[in-house]
């Protein structure tokens, strides 16, 4: 194709074929934009004996949609119904206004709260009454050990009593570095970190590794920080039966069916196992032996929270892996707090160096929370140092665990929940009354009926409203 030039009311197009043979074509137009158009059509039929079969196809395929369009027909919105001055009378007559704030019930615990005086040893004053102390988790009694004390006063005076910094930003002290090095070499991994506040320890790890897309399996009794972490994670949360390992298996052949659908996106979806190493709210230990069978045959990570295990569990206060003799490199993540057997504040992670680091940039608790006062984490160290030195205080504490198990087994109405060398047992009524309120009034009942006579209980606190799986009151 070569011209086309059209004046007045004729056009006159020259066509070169590809058999080179010109064909003329003369059209006669009548207004300008009838011209216009017909000019158009000229060109599109010239078009099409030089273009491919399916960008024929495609825009015959627009040009009857844009047909349909101009001729289909318009729809009109219905009419708004208009009610009556009775029907509006009776709506407003009928309609409840939301409270503004949630219904307190009348006699609310944060209102009626008991009073500590002196250190909470393992005697305790409440309300100007001297106890025995087993609302603590003080588990090897180093809050009040003199050399720890000692050692957090000189760091005092040393340092002051804060950082007013996150470790990024002029927060990192020596005592920090030579405690995360401390930690790592008594966990028996490559390195470890520390965070300022026990609870964002694992709720900022979990969100650190999995994100949108990726996949966690999680124990239905896991607690609530952990639960904090899958909800900052946005990953698909898939909860298995607590300790039950046939239904965990379950859901991992179930996604193992998902990803052979769709290998394309198994091989960007990442997939975790999250537990704990001592469960807080059922005081009984995770197997990991068989949770390290399925990690390797399933090919998922591993992180273990062992904020209850930590200093507890194991020859030296190692933890569940020491426990079951589990190499700790069969463990992607370790978390704990560092509030029950060190004695201090915080919390730690630890693992190998390129799973630690990682952390450094992207742990929420680490990079915009003032980092942990450089007095606590010379307690700590202290702390970790007696543990290394007295190894048999572990021994000790598993025997007076027993013994207080065996104390509380068979208190009539009463249903104890834990293992024999849980350092944390709860105990609830065998027969609910079918009210948490009203079971929770009893068990408050129980409590105030041995502070009386000396002996300091607690009443476990849940958010009930936020908690995945509430657990009974105890």
């Amino acid at each position: 194709m070569n011209n086309s030039i059209y004046s007045g009311t004729k056009v006159s197009l020259s066509i070169c074929t590809q058999s080179h043979s010109v064909r003329h074509y003369s059209v006669t137009l009548g207004s300008k934009s009838v011209r216009s158009l017909l000019m158009i059509v000229c060109l599109w039929v010239l078009d099409c004996q030089t273009a491919p079969a399916y960008h024929l196809i495609l825009e015959g395929i627009l040009i009857l949609w844009i047909i349909r369009l101009l001729f289909s027909k318009t729809y009109k919105l219905h009419e708004t119904y208009k009610l009556t001055e009775k029907e509006k009378e009776d709506l407003i007559e009928e309609w409840q206004p939301e409270p503004l704030v949630p219904v307190v019930s009348k006699d609310p615990p944060f209102l009626n709260y008991d009073v500590v005086t002196g250190p909470p040893s393992y005697q305790i004053t409440i309300n100007g009454k001297k106890c025995v102390n087993f609302a603590s988790f003080n588990f090897l009694g180093l809050l009040d050990n003199e050399r720890v004390k000692q050692k957090a006063l000189a760091s005092l005076k040393k340092y002051g009593v804060g950082t007013c910094g996150p470790r990024g930003f002029y927060g990192t002290f020596d005592v920090h570095l030579e405690l995360e090095s401390r930690l790592a070499k008594f966990m028996k991994t490559e390195e470890a970190i520390i965070y300022s506040y026990g609870f964002a320890t694992i709720a900022s790890a979990i969100p650190a590794y999995s994100k949108r897309g990726d996949i966690i399996f999680v124990d239905e009794a896991a607690c609530f920080s952990i639960q904090k972490g899958l909800q900052a994670s946005r990953s698909l949360i898939k909860y298995f039966k607590h300790n039950d390992m046939e239904d965990l298996e379950r859901l991992l052949k179930e996604q193992e069916l998902e990803d052979q659908k769709n290998p394309r996106k198994a091989r960007v979806t990442r997939k975790f196992i999250v537990v704990e190493g001592l469960y807080i709210n059922t005081a009984d230990v995770c197997p990991l032996p068989e949770l390290v069978q399925l990690k390797y045959k399933y090919k998922v990570r591993i992180f273990l929270e062992e904020s209850m295990s930590f200093g507890v569990l194991g020859e030296h206060g190692r933890g569940v892996t020491e426990h079951f003799g589990i190499n700790i490199d069969d463990i992607d993540l370790i978390s704990a707090n560092m509030e029950n057997a060190l004695a201090s504040i915080g919390g730690f992670c630890c693992g190998r160096s390129f799973v630690i680091d990682h952390q450094r940039l992207s742990g929420q608790g680490y990079c915009f929370s003032a980092s942990l006062p450089p007095m606590l984490a010379a307690a700590a160290i202290e702390a970790l140092n007696i543990m290394e030195e007295d190894p048999d205080i572990f021994a000790v504490l598993k025997e007076k665990c027993k013994h207080v198990y065996k104390a509380l087994q068979g208190i009539p109405g009463l249903k104890l929940v834990g293992i024999p060398f849980a350092p944390a047992l709860h105990l609830q009524l065998q027969r609910s009354s079918g009210s948490r309120d009203c079971d929770m009034q009893l068990l408050r009942t129980i409590v105030d009926y041995c502070l009386e006579r000396g002996v300091a209980l607690t009443l476990a606190r849940y958010l009930e409203k936020e908690e995945r799986f509430p657990p009974p009151p105890r």
